[in-house]
């Protein structure tokens, strides 16, 4: 079974279109999705949403929709599943959204799916040879996905959400402990000096 087969999958909007080049052609304004907003392990970040200034009324199938999975059209390709807390953002044209046949398969499972090292080898492998290395619509839909049932992709969702939170505690904690190091080792040195100095 290939992506194309579960999904229907169509690349961002060119932004260059659509921006308005002064303040009086400015129609509307939209929360713009961008690089710096997604992690390199599909999760949206701290970062906020650019602002996007538009000439026109833009379409609704540029957007986030609940249940999309967008993934980044370069290396190193990184997918990343929308919720409810994510839709209506502008998509540019370095992403591809991939609407899911969520009958047959979860879009976080198709996501989770997509960050794997099988998948972002194979999508290498299809640029090999290319001066600008970016995958495209055809590339995505030949992506073979492996079709297991609901019960288990959702078994698999939820044991790489506890693996994602249980990083953040680790990062967190190695956050902690060098804080705890040099406010440690200020205060030996200043100790130090205070010697010296008597």
């Amino acid at each position: 079974m290939l992506l194309g087969d579960i999904a229907e999958i169509k690349t961002g909007m060119v932004l260059t279109r659509k921006k308005a080049e002064f303040p009086k052609d400015v129609k509307a304004t939209y929360r713009l999705i961008t690089l710096k907003n997604i992690t390199e392990n599909g999760i949206l970040n701290d970062e906020p949403f650019e602002e996007f200034q538009s000439n026109d009324v833009l379409n609704p199938q540029h957007f986030t929709g609940n249940g999309d999975v967008l993934i980044k059209l370069s290396s190193p390709h990184t997918a990343i599943h929308i919720n409810e807390a994510t839709t209506g953002l502008l998509v540019p044209s370095y992403f591809a959204i991939i609407k899911v046949d969520s009958l047959k398969f979860l879009p976080e499972y198709v996501a989770w799916y997509l960050n794997t090292d099988e998948v972002k080898k194979e999508l290498e492998r299809s640029q090999a040879g290319t001066r600008i290395p970016s995958t495209n619509k055809t590339a995505l839909s030949a992506i073979p996905i492996v079709g297991i049932p609901l019960i288990k992709q959702q078994a698999i969702v939820n044991l790489y959400n506890l693996h994602q939170k249980e990083k953040l505690l680790y990062s967190q904690l190695i956050e902690e402990k060098e804080k705890w190091f040099t406010a440690l080792t200020k205060k030996m040195i200043k100790g130090e000096m205070k010697e010296d100095i008597s």
